[in-house]
């Protein structure tokens, strides 16, 4: 079957059942052809949690389709393909976040949105890499345990010295992020290509940067400039390829997360047919983890 039957059958099964498409900025081409809201995390959070339709299809990885379900618990959320996770949240646990909460009692503890409902639950916030710094300033505490992502976490604290961000664990990090190399930033930044950075960079990436943004920023920023070199999943280059078809976007070509490309059209059809791969999060880990999202969402 061609991807246009696919397309139209995706789009005829959307309407018949009453589901909204949420994909993030990473998947394919195809899925944003048939997406209903494409964002990053804190996009779709937001999407999520207004939407009306009573089934809800995530075109990501696991997380995000719990941080759906957190938000609506009465509504049906479902993944094309319920094994799509994400390396950096499996970095950490929540046992992990008890014994530093062990060690410093006197610290909020704030989790990445790349983690797991589990984690969120013994959090007091969540955050995302547009929200981080605004996140982490909105506490009056001045240790912030911060994770699973060390780099995020050295980010937010170069922007916010006056904060103790003790980062857990050690050496936790998305394996897209860590592709990139010094050397190629300056090249292409001596041939006057202008670069922008994921804040999941690490800090040698970061200090080269023009820019250091979350995809959902980087759309606002890519039209100021005529051409960029993109520190983020591939993905990010068709998205912006999408939103900005004047500008011109390079980057890695094995910057790829392989879990971010397991949603397809064949997937997703299959998904809105027969109603497959829900993700439910367990009763115990509900309310934990739904207070550390409205307060992210509440943040101003």
């Amino acid at each position: 079957m061609t991807n246009r039957n696919l397309i139209a059958d995706i789009l005829r099964l959307k309407s018949e059942k009453k589901a909204l498409i949420l994909a993030h900025n990473y998947q394919l081409p195809e899925i944003h052809a048939v997406a209903d809201i494409i964002g990053d995390s804190l996009e779709l959070a937001q999407a999520a949690r207004k939407a009306n339709e009573p089934i809800l299809v995530l075109c990501g990885v696991r997380f995000m389709a719990e941080t759906a379900h957190i938000l609506n618990p009465d509504k049906k959320v479902l993944m094309p393909d319920p094994d799509a996770g994400c390396p950096l949240a499996d970095f950490l646990t929540p046992e992990i976040i008890r014994k530093a909460k062990e060690q410093y009692p006197e610290a909020a503890v704030v989790v990445y949105i790349n983690s797991t409902a589990a984690c969120k639950a013994v959090a007091d916030s969540v955050c995302t890499s547009g929200n981080a710094v605004r996140v982490v300033r909105s506490f009056p505490h001045k240790q912030i345990i911060f994770g699973p992502d060390t780099n995020l976490a050295s980010y937010v604290q170069s922007v916010l010295p006056e904060k103790e961000i003790i980062p857990i664990p050690d050496g936790g990090h998305c394996y897209v992020h860590m592709r990139f190399d010094p050397e190629d930033l300056r090249e292409v930044k001596a041939a006057g290509i202008a670069v922008m950075a994921h804040p999941e960079c690490p800090v040698e990436i970061r200090v080269l940067a023009d820019y250091i943004a979350s995809t959902g920023r980087m759309a606002e920023i890519a039209r100021t400039r005529s051409s960029w070199y993109i520190c983020t999943e591939r993905g990010m280059l068709d998205r912006l390829s999408e939103l900005c078809p004047d500008q011109s976007f390079i980057g890695r070509e094995d910057a790829i997360c392989a879990d971010m490309k397991k949603t397809t059209l064949h997937e997703l059809v299959r998904c809105l047919r027969d109603l497959s791969g829900e993700v439910t999060v367990p009763s115990e880990v509900m309310e934990g983890a739904r207070r550390s999202l409205e307060y992210m969402i509440n943040v101003p």
